[in-house]
Formats: structure tokens, C-alpha cells, sequence
């Protein structure tokens, strides 16, 4: 039964789709799950803010318990993605290992460089969804995320881009009050380095959303599980963070103490 709800949810997810390729579809209506989306997202937002806060042993448990769910989530995938035993051994393995890895180094992150990292997540996120809902356009894979546009690449790269040119002047200009030297302060090519990075860093996130897309695909499952309404599972919401956390933790390893 559940199979046959995820094949009917899939054929109609391919006929909006089309239809849209046709008959311009109201903001409105492509924006109509943002209620249940913004509470859930309120939610999360105030339990991991929570963590923070509260940093030491309680980040250290509340990020051991979201790799958990979201590895325990993962496995189920594999196990309905093949029933060949060399490849769910191979798929659980690479995902004990993608977790793992990035569970570790969030935990060894410090803090400020954690929060800038979930935020810059958060904006590719953010930036994505209003501007693909808003603009449209081309699809980048419609038979892997059928709603992933390349409008919404763009605008994702765009405010994660943004936010780090924020973070880089915000901390420029609190060294450079520090610095009465002349080469105190933030300059152009920082400035640009900073965009990049942030454009980096949002690619990246997409593509661990396209990764765990693939999965459910060939999982034949619209989300990893129904535990947060409006946002699918824990998986669907860390998809993107998993390897930013990767790629920032292996580019500061060492710094970490």
C-alpha cells in the first residue's frame, strides 16, 4: 500500500511538472505548504538553538542524535533502494562512514564556525526555495529532484555568498577596531573570496540534496521518513549540511581544539 502512495505521489509530482511547462501556475499555489513549513522550521530552528546555547556535552548529544536518525534513516533507504547483499553492506558502510565523518567534525567545530556553516546551509536553502518557487524555469535533473531548478541554484549560491560577505566584513570590521595599523580592514579580493566560498559551500549543499534525492529514487520514496511535517525526515533536512560539514572540517583539520 505504501509503495503504491509513493507511485501515485511520484506520477503526480511528473504531471505538475509537465503541466507546468504549459499553463503558469499561481505563486500562491507553488508556495501553499509554507505555513506547515515555516512551523516546522520554527521548531527546529529553536531546539538546535537550544543546543547551541547550551553547547559542551548537550550539542555534543543533540548532534550524536541527529546522525543517528538520520543514518538510521539512510539504512532504510538502502534497504529498499536493492535486495542485493553487497550493496546495501557497501551503501550502509558509505553512509556509516558520510555521517560519521561529519557528525565528528561538527562536533570538533568551534562554535562560531559551526553557526556560520549551519547558516550558510540554511541560506542556500532559503535562497533556493523562493527563488525556484517564484522564478521557475529549467530543471537541473527532473528525473532525480524534479522540483531542483537551476533558478534555484543560483539564488541558493546567491544568498549563501551574501551571507558570508556579511561575515567577513562583520569580523573585518571587528579586527580592524582592534588594529590601528594601516593595513587594518577588509579588502575587495577578501570580499570576493568570501562570495566564493559562500557559492562553493552552497553547491556543495545542493549536491548532497541531489545525492539523497538519487537515493529516495531508487528507494521509490518521496522522503526519508515523516517525522517532521512539511520537511520529510531527518535525512531530507541534513542532506545539504552533511557535506558542507565535510568540506569545511577537512579544510580546517588541525584547527579544531
Amino acid at each position: 500500500m505504501a509503495d503504491a502512495e509513493t507511485l501515485a505521489e511520484r506520477k503526480r509530482d511528473r504531471l505538475k511538472a509537465q503541466a507546468r511547462r504549459f499553463v503558469p501556475v499561481p505563486l500562491s499555489v507553488r508556495t501553499s505548504d509554507l505555513p506547515k513549513r515555516l512551523a516546522s522550521a520554527v521548531v527546529m530552528l529553536a531546539v538546535a538553538a537550544g543546543a547551541l546555547v547550551a553547547d559542551g556535552v548537550v550539542l555534543d548529544l543533540f548532534l550524536a542524535l541527529v546522525a543517528l536518525l538520520a543514518f538510521g534513516e539512510a539504512v532504510r533507504l538502502v534497504l529498499r533502494a536493492t535486495g542485493n547483499a553487497s550493496y546495501r553492506a557497501a551503501g550502509i558502510l558509505a553512509a556509516l562512514v558520510y555521517l560519521g565523518l561529519a557528525a565528528v567534525f561538527l562536533t570538533q567545530m568551534p562554535r562560531f564556525i559551526l553557526v556560520v556553516a549551519l547558516v550558510t546551509v540554511i541560506a542556500t536553502d532559503t535562497g533556493a526555495y523562493f527563488t525556484g518557487r517564484a522564478i521557475g524555469g529549467p530543471r537541473i535533473a527532473p528525473r532525480i529532484s524534479p522540483s531542483k531548478t537551476w533558478a534555484g541554484l543560483f539564488g541558493g549560491m546567491t544568498a549563501a555568498a551574501l551571507w558570508l560577505v556579511v561575515v567577513t566584513l562583520v569580523v573585518g570590521s571587528a579586527l580592524a577596531s582592534l588594529d590601528t595599523g594601516e593595513g587594518a580592514g577588509i579588502r575587495l579580493p577578501q570580499v570576493a573570496l568570501a562570495a566564493a566560498i559562500g557559492a562553493a559551500l552552497a553547491v556543495a549543499a545542493q549536491a548532497g540534496d541531489f545525492l539523497e534525492s538519487w537515493l529516495k529514487r531508487k528507494a521509490h520514496v518521496k522522503d526519508s521518513s515523516r517525522l517532521i511535517p512539511g520537511h520529510g525526515g531527518v535525512l531530507d533536512r541534513v542532506d545539504g549540511i552533511i557535506p558542507v560539514a565535510l568540506i569545511v572540517g577537512l579544510l580546517s583539520m588541525g584547527q579544531f581544539g
